[in-house]
């Protein structure tokens, strides 16, 4: 089955045929470093995580770039608000982020180009583009000329003459129309600036991760992908520029994700609602935001709140409970567990593909793992041993892994619990022996509660945790 991927520029499900067969080039817009990185910034770097992820277990070689942008207003702004200068603030929140993606279990990238580091391609760009009458010059600045490409505004699907409705030039601004965006600023007094043929100064944002792609994966690319508030202006006028510079398709197929929201509020900076990646990792785990993502699905807004992160880490409990070792003294499971968990195991594998070709379904993907456990954890209750249990619970292992869950930490927390377990268990069964119905009842009631399932049968009671 071939993979069927969303792509934003034309609003549908289209089959993805890389443009080298085997290969695959992508770029994803990382932050701009003038702040600590949110959980905002970690859930769309999961996202292309799990799709780069999967790309490569379907036996695609991934070239993957990832920027910072360390050079802008806002970097400026903040180093003057605080006194120090702009190059080191930047260094220091990269170099923050960095860790951050490890703990998260991001993959390193290919490639993490700066903006610093492009100035030759940036400047190259911009001129090519005002040789071909795209651009132009206005007291040191440079802009593009929106009405000069035609398609401008095929990305988000918004029309020349309805933007321009209200459109307005700032103070200081030069512009032949409210619209045209700047590719290179006249630089102010103290800034940092470059020298090019119309001054010193630096570029806009928009121009750096064109220069970007093309220094590092050429004219044209397979996947851009990013957060949907990037659709416009930011990946709108990647297209124009690009495509005006190559004449060539810029991006075979545009991939957004969705929003965090904080009770139903778009968490952003300006809104001042922002849990740093930082104060996250301290109360919870780095596969708990993936979990919730994973069931959401990458193109939904995804609702952050404690009670949703409660449920993901019962979640993450259950995935885990699948990884635990044969009851103690297991005899073996009967013939037909033995080929129902070997039948399971087989579906699991297929369904996980199947929905993960399907525009990376992560959720139906989710479901076939959790349908897998549940049978693992059936034959463990049948007496299924270790040996009979670990190839399934090896598929559990590798798909998870596909997604970028680690399922690490709370399964030997649970292990450690499990002689606990055993020893309130013996004892419901000594009260059960002596009718202490009232006693023994409490006492399933308070394992229950735990997560712990009980199941008791003419050879005594097992149990396991709860699914």
């Amino acid at each position: 089955m071939a993979i069927r991927v969303y792509s934003t520029l034309t609003r549908k499900k289209e089959e993805f045929v890389p443009l080298v067969s085997g290969k695959v080039s992508m770029y994803v817009c990382g932050p701009t470093v003038y702040s600590k990185a949110h959980i905002g910034h970690a859930m769309s770097a999961m996202v292309f995580d799990i799709i780069r992820r999967y790309l490569e277990y379907r036996g695609f070689e991934v070239k993957f770039v990832m920027n910072f942008t360390d050079v802008d207003d806002k970097i400026i702004a903040r180093a003057e608000k605080l006194g120090v200068d702009p190059y080191e603030l930047a260094e220091g929140y990269i170099q923050e982020y960095r860790q951050h993606l490890h703990d998260l279990n991001i993959l390193p990238a290919t490639v993490n180009p700066r903006a610093t580091q492009e100035m030759d391609q940036i400047i190259t760009m911009i001129a090519g583009l005002i040789e071909r009458g795209f651009a132009y010059e206005s007291g040191g600045d440079v802009y593009f000329r929106v009405d000069k490409d035609k398609e401008y505004g095929k990305l988000s699907g918004r029309k020349l003459e309805d933007m321009q409705a209200g459109a307005r030039i700032e103070i200081g601004e030069l512009k032949e129309n409210p619209l045209d965006f700047a590719l290179w600023k006249t630089a102010k007094p103290g800034e940092p600036a470059w020298d090019s043929p119309w001054g010193k100064g630096r570029p806009g944002w928009h121009i750096e991760c064109s220069a970007m792609n093309l220094t590092h994966l050429g004219e044209q690319i397979d996947i851009h992908g990013g957060g949907n508030d990037l659709i416009f202006p930011h990946h709108e006028n990647e297209i124009a520029q690009t495509e005006c510079f190559t004449g060539k398709t810029f991006a075979r197929y545009w991939i957004h994700n969705g929003m965090l929201q904080l009770a139903g509020e778009k968490m952003s900076k300006s809104l001042g609602n922002l849990i740093t990646i930082e104060e996250f990792l301290e109360k919870h785990s780095a596969d708990a935001l993936r979990y919730l993502l994973l069931n959401a699905g990458y193109r939904n807004p995804l609702t952050f709140s404690e009670d949703v992160l409660q449920s993901a880490e019962r979640g993450l409990a259950r995935l885990r409970s699948g990884l635990k070792p044969a009851q103690p003294g297991a005899k073996g499971a009967p013939q037909a567990s033995v080929d129902a968990l070997t039948a399971q195991m087989e579906k699991a594998c297929t369904d996980f593909v199947e929905f993960m070709d399907d525009d990376f379904n992560s959720s139906g993907a989710m479901a076939a793992l959790f349908d897998l456990v549940r049978v693992i954890n059936q034959t463990r209750a049948d007496g299924g041993t270790d040996v009979q249990l670990a190839p399934a619970q090896g598929v559990v292992r590798e798909l998870s892994a596909v997604l970028g869950l680690t399922l690490a930490g709370e399964e030997k927390g649970m292990q450690a619990a499990d002689p606990f377990v055993d020893a309130l268990v013996a004892l419901r069964t000594e009260l059960r022996k002596q009718k202490l119905w009232a006693l023994s009842d409490q006492v399933r009631d308070q394992l229950t509660a735990l997560g712990v399932t009980l199941e008791d049968s003419k050879d005594g009671t097992q149990w396991r945790w709860t699914e």
